[in-house]
């Protein structure tokens, strides 16, 4: 007799989530804990595994569709009831209730999301560098707005190597024609003999583009538009897109924030022009232990080691009993841009994690965010968040605080900029610093200073490297 599986309890205050996916057809033979759908709950978009192994009798459901934690998913029959219980084997010829199927399977079916770590982790899974003293860091990269969710992506800067820019195949007069029309050459493809990128490739490229731009008083099409319901309004054709359950949260949040938090953004530069010539002079010592450094893993431990400093920019406050919520340790969030919208991963412990183990555990959120593989979970217990818009470009902005936080820097992108040293103008490299923070708990001059205190990490390099 067939056996409806539902949905599991996925979370503490989850009931409910939207399918993104459904991973099975109706006749097919699954496994036990095989997926049979991706779904989407707030922030996080999980795979819910099947309680056993059968055949799929019936699917409830289809993509789009919002369903209640207890709602029926898929129908299983064959091997469907006899749920697998280690703890306690029943008679094949047991034929369990439909409400004990879904119980017994819980375990199986909840995701089952990764507890932080008590200690460092990434020092027990890979070999540390040989020598500590200058490791290295790939451009200011990685993160996005932390909890507005409005900036850059976690990824690499584009601050590659001089060769590897130069990768495309083109004349020099063809590359300067590229920078002067705002063409990334690297993205051309080549007409010419072995692939060679020529004028006409570049001209044809800026074509291609302008060409799908609306052109004043005449009819225009704007194609890559999501999918959605097309109508029009006075103006023209226009096309309705539903929110999705993520950017629904984030608008709630960013309402939330916005109008309940007094914000408050100061500005300033750090001179990390002495751990970008540490960065480069390092990188081949990291390339073979498998790390990969940006600025940001360096960003993250100024901030951390700061907040023992300043411990009230890693606290919360409690509205209901006017106190304030010291927390002794450090989480970090770090946005994240993905296919479906800003999401931030936390990275737990990072004032016990070295410089290569918050590059490895940065690594490893930023892929699970990417790859839809994250819980709920591994987005809670952030003290503070980090957001980076230099990736994309831009100095300054007004991040929005990640409540129940009271404060969140974003880091610019970094520039050449003339700086007065003693009675000299010298070329520096600056990166912008904006830190938003909770005017209820945090006065200008605490901000400040804890500042301060990150940009003395960032501007020395051997005292951020000799941290404990």
């Amino acid at each position: 007799m067939p056996t409806d599986f539902k949905l599991p309890a996925l979370g503490e205050n989850i009931t409910s989530g939207d399918i993104v996916s459904i991973l099975v057809s109706e006749g097919d033979d699954i496994q036990a804990n095989q997926g049979v759908l991706e779904i989407e709950t707030g922030k996080a978009v999980v795979e819910v595994p099947a309680p056993s192994a059968g055949k799929v009798a019936k699917v409830y459901v289809k993509k789009g569709q919002t369903v209640k934690v207890g709602e029926p998913l898929i129908s299983l029959e064959g091997k469907a009831g006899a749920v697998e219980d280690k703890k306690a084997q029943k008679p094949k010829d047991a034929a369990p209730t439909q409400a004990a199927a879904p119980a017994k399977a819980e375990p199986a079916a909840r995701p089952q999301p990764a507890k932080p770590p008590a200690k460092p982790q990434a020092a027990a899974t890979r070999p540390e560098p040989a020598r500590m003293a200058e490791p290295a860091a790939r451009g200011p990269a990685a993160g996005s707005n932390g909890g507005a969710g409005r900036h850059a992506p976690v990824e690499e800067e584009a601050d590659e190597p001089e060769q590897q820019r130069l990768a495309a195949p083109a004349g020099p007069s063809t590359r300067r024609l590229a920078r002067e029309l705002g063409v990334d050459i690297n993205h051309i493809r080549g007409t010419g003999p072995g692939g060679r990128i020529t004028r006409e490739d570049v001209v044809a490229s800026v074509r291609n583009t302008t060409s799908q731009m609306p052109s004043g008083g005449k009819s225009s099409h704007i194609g890559n538009l999501p999918d959605g319901v097309e109508g029009r309004d006075n103006w023209g054709r226009t096309q309705r897109a539903p929110l999705t359950r993520i950017r629904k949260t984030i608008a709630a949040n960013m309402v939330h924030s916005a109008t309940t938090i007094p914000h408050v953004t100061n500005f300033d530069d750090a001179d990390i022009t002495e751990l970008e010539r540490l960065r480069k002079g390092g990188m081949a010592e990291y390339a073979d232990s498998g790390v990969k450094l940006t600025m940001m893993p360096f960003v993250m431990k100024a901030v951390a080691q700061s907040l023992r400093v300043h411990p009230l920019l890693n606290s919360s406050l409690d509205p209901q009993t006017e106190e304030i919520i010291y927390k002794a340790y450090i989480n970090l969030g770090v946005a994240v841009d993905t296919d479906r919208g800003l999401v931030v991963p936390v990275v737990r412990n990072v004032d016990q994690l070295r410089i290569p183990e918050i590059a490895q555990a940065l690594a490893d959120v930023t892929e699970k965010a990417r790859t839809a593989k994250f819980t709920a979970e591994d987005q809670q217990g952030g003290t503070f968040t980090i957001s980076n818009m230099g990736t994309i470009g831009g100095t300054y902005s007004t991040p929005i605080i990640n409540p129940p936080q009271v404060a969140i820097i974003l880091v610019g992108r970094s520039r050449k900029l003339p700086v007065a040293i003693d009675d000299k103008v010298e070329v520096r490299l600056m990166m912008p610093l904006s830190i938003s923070y909770d005017h209820r708990l945090v006065d200008g001059a605490a901000a400040a200073r804890f500042l301060n205190e990150v940009k003395n990490y960032l501007q020395v390099p051997g005292r951020l490297l000799l941290a404990q």
